[in-house]
């Protein structure tokens, strides 16, 4: 079986490899990059790049995936609902680690890209309300410059600032890492708050689907 994951940076790419190498070794990996995306979604708001997300993913269905994964947090609602009509599971890296952040009534939310934020919020009440529970109390934090050191190639530098946030919040029960590139910070922090972060819940949930190799699209969330 074949699980196509949409990328709006490459440097997911052996992120993702390397998960599946270690829980999935038996699962193919199809990589689709976009970096654009991204820049385009910030710009004008997730929805302006549905129809850019709705090619990319009849591509993957073309070239023979059985699900697709959708690395980026915020066009992530966007590639969930544009894959409505095509006939294999689309899911969001970031829904289980939401699921996860639903449970507790107080929750930080750590971003670098303002545009993430919403759809993340968004995410989070979708979650509670799925779990029955009351939407959590969410504070968000915006990290100034960790962005342009990602864009920059600064990796240590964006994945330090990402940790000094985190190390920062005092008043939560869980931190959530919005974006995916964030996930190694959480081995940066000395908080003792849970750091949750997506890209390995996230590849175990679309793992699943595509080994079993569903018909059609279900709900998955």
């Amino acid at each position: 079986m074949t699980l196509a994951l949409l990328h709006t940076s490459p440097v997911h790419v052996p992120v993702f490899d390397a998960l599946r190498d270690a829980g999935h070794p038996d699962l193919a990996l199809r990589h689709f990059v976009d970096e654009g995306l991204l820049d385009r979604a910030g710009a004008t708001g997730p929805e302006a790049v549905t129809g850019d997300v709705e090619a990319l993913l009849a591509a993957a269905v073309d070239e023979g995936a059985t699900a697709v994964l959708c690395t980026c947090s915020t066009i992530g609602g966007v590639a969930e609902s544009a894959g409505a009509g095509l006939g294999v599971p689309v899911l969001r890296v970031d829904r289980p680690m939401a699921a996860a952040a639903a449970r507790v009534e107080r929750v930080t939310v750590i971003a670098a890209v303002a545009a993430t934020l919403a759809p993340t919020l968004a995410l989070l009440a979708e979650e509670a309300d799925r779990a029955g529970r009351r939407a959590a109390r969410v504070c968000t934090v915006l990290v100034d410059g960790a962005w342009e050191c990602f864009e920059a190639g600064d990796r240590d530098g964006y994945l330090d600032l990402v940790a000094a946030a985190a190390d920062a919040v005092t008043d939560s029960e869980v931190i959530v890492l919005a974006q995916a590139s964030m996930a190694d910070a959480a081995t940066r922090t000395v908080t003792r708050i849970p750091v949750l972060s997506s890209p390995r819940p996230g590849l175990d949930a679309a793992a699943a689907v595509a080994m079993a190799g569903s018909p059609g699209r279900a709900d998955h969330r």
